[in-house]
């Protein structure tokens, strides 16, 4: 092999059972012995320091909680004020802003289509109900009974039929300009004789 191919199989030493990898990668090779014992007091410091801070952190939390506990702060109180705070910081966003007067015109724009469907619906069912109501209300036995009562009074008081049709074509012209809907004549009326 020549030189460039042993470059490339060149390989790291392995840590050993029991060595710190990231110590054995990380450390310089050029460190002299008082260095060394240097920078292995220097750790310890720091590390003697972080366990101070981490005591001095623990005893600081406690401390927060016993003043929250006497103050009657739960954690649920707390949980819903970071989430106020949270959707204040949303709501406070251009992005949400523009998204929300979108959303605001959408809703007035299906607002008024459902309303104009909904006007023209109503008066579909009205002309449909006032239909059927007109319908069977001439075709009900009490209002044939009322107008063969009127017919007969009528002849009665007037004698002979006026040029102007009977009761019940009245009627049917009346509801017929009404209304699209054909509807049976009334039955023909019975005349008495004077």
């Amino acid at each position: 092999m020549d030189r460039g191919e042993q470059g490339l199989l060149k390989t790291e030493p392995v840590a050993e059972e029991g060595e710190d990898a990231v110590t054995m990668l990380s450390a310089p090779e050029a460190l002299t012995e008082e260095e060394q014992e240097e920078l292995r007091r220097e750790l310890t410091k720091v590390e003697e320091e972080i366990q101070t801070l981490s005591q001095v952190l623990a005893a600081k939390e406690k401390h927060l909680a016993e003043l929250k506990r006497k103050l009657g702060i739960s954690s649920l109180q707390e949980f819903k004020q970071n989430i106020a705070k949270g959707w204040q910081d949303v709501t406070a966003t251009n992005a949400y802003k523009k998204t929300s007067e979108t959303l605001s015109q959408a809703g007035q724009k299906a607002s008024a289509a459902f309303s104009s469907v909904g006007s023209v619906i109503t008066k579909k069912l009205e002309d449909v109900k006032l239909q059927a109501f007109s319908h069977s209300f001439r075709n009900s036995p009490t209002f044939k009974s009322f107008e063969e009562k009127v017919e007969n009074l009528k002849s009665k008081v007037g004698g002979a039929k006026p040029a102007g049709g009977d009761f019940g074509e009245v009627l049917n012209s009346t509801a017929n300009a009404t209304s699209t809907m054909t509807t049976e004549p009334p039955p023909e009326q019975m005349t008495e004789s004077p």
